[in-house]
């Protein structure tokens, strides 16, 4: 079968900024696809360039076999997409903004009002698709600018941060949306920087980070992949470094206990993988005791996309994504600085 998505040896520049570095994944046909990675790490370029938006600098896009470079208006046909800002016309009411969209995909006027009544009922938009968007919430927003993606049923949906700033209960029933719209077959290609997100919701996922993919599998096999139990443990509720650094050399010398890592955008924690199976919360407590150290937490679970993440870079997921706002804020600060000077 024809994957619904191939994406080979894909490259963007901006200016002597490397967004995307020789990026490749295959997304089967209806499967639900995640590209997990913090903000930055290359997912937006990745999807706007299989969305036509941007204009790769090398590598081979297809969708459902039809080249996105060659023939790009017969890609976007087989295309919906919902960007992560939802940009709607706040003196319209919902139905009059899903037939203007209507309009620019070309669907005859009869069909494009069976096809926004058929939406409307699927996203349960019936009490507000008669009012201004500019009264809906920001889980109304979403599920109008899903129904927009969706009006000229395209085989594959390609959403960018779906549930960003969505509070729990509307991220819920965005969840549960795509999981029926994957039952009645359509292709979705998901990016987020949520790991419970992917992880619900992907059958198979790519770890996106500096612009190259650097793990590739279903959920479970990823996390099969980086083995051991994790332990997690706080010396303090905020710790000094140097009593991490310190707790850090004792529990490498233990026998069960394969990495430690300082976790220091959590407080100086320390997360730690260890041999499955092995009772090690005691041994860890006593260790720690007798060399006059206090525990503030300790547990212990199965193997996370976070551990996958920080297996593969060194860091948590939260760590990047801190070391990226801070990289932006610090380039913000320069370009001020720049036009006041």
């Amino acid at each position: 079968m024809t994957p619904a998505i191939v994406i080979d040896s894909l490259s963007k520049n901006y200016g002597t900024v490397e967004a995307v570095r020789n990026i490749s994944f295959k997304v089967q046909s209806g499967e639900i696809f995640g590209l997990l990675g913090p903000n930055g790490a290359g997912k937006t370029t990745t999807i706007r360039c299989l969305c036509t938006l941007a204009k790769p600098d090398g590598g081979k896009i297809e969708v459902g076999g039809i080249s996105v470079l060659d023939h790009p208006k017969a890609a976007r046909r087989r295309l919906g997409y919902v960007a992560q800002e939802v940009a709607l016309d706040k003196v319209l009411t919902g139905r009059e903004l899903l037939a203007l969209q209507a309009a620019l995909y070309h669907l005859p006027q009869s069909k494009a009002k069976d096809r926004i009544a058929e939406l409307i009922a699927l996203l349960d938009l019936e009490d507000y698709a008669d009012r201004k968007t500019g009264t809906y919430s920001g889980g109304i927003r979403k599920r109008l600018d899903l129904a927009a993606g969706l009006l000229h049923k395209p085989e594959v949906l390609v959403l960018d941060e779906p549930t960003v700033g969505l509070d729990i209960e509307s991220r819920f029933i965005v969840w549960e949306f795509l999981r029926k719209l994957q039952k009645a077959g359509t292709t979705v290609l998901i990016t987020s920087h949520y790991l419970e997100e992917i992880d619900a919701l992907a059958d198979r996922l790519a770890i996106i980070d500096h612009g190259q993919v650097i793990a590739e599998g279903t959920p479970s096999q990823l996390k099969d992949r980086v083995g051991g139990d994790r332990v997690t443990l706080r010396i303090q509720e905020f710790s000094p470094i140097e009593e991490a650094q310190q707790a850090k050399s004792l529990l490498e010398a233990l026998p069960f206990v394969e990495e430690v890592i300082i976790n220091h955008s959590q407080g100086n924690s320390l997360n730690l993988v260890v041999t499955t199976g092995s009772n090690c919360l005691s041994k860890i407590e006593q260790s720690l005791m007798e060399s006059g150290l206090p525990i503030f937490s300790l547990a212990q679970s199965r193997p996370s996309l976070d551990d996958v993440y920080l297996a593969a870079t060194g860091q948590t997921l939260m760590d990047a994504e801190l070391a990226a706002a801070s990289s932006r804020d610090l380039k913000a600060e320069k370009k001020q600085q720049m036009k006041s000077s």
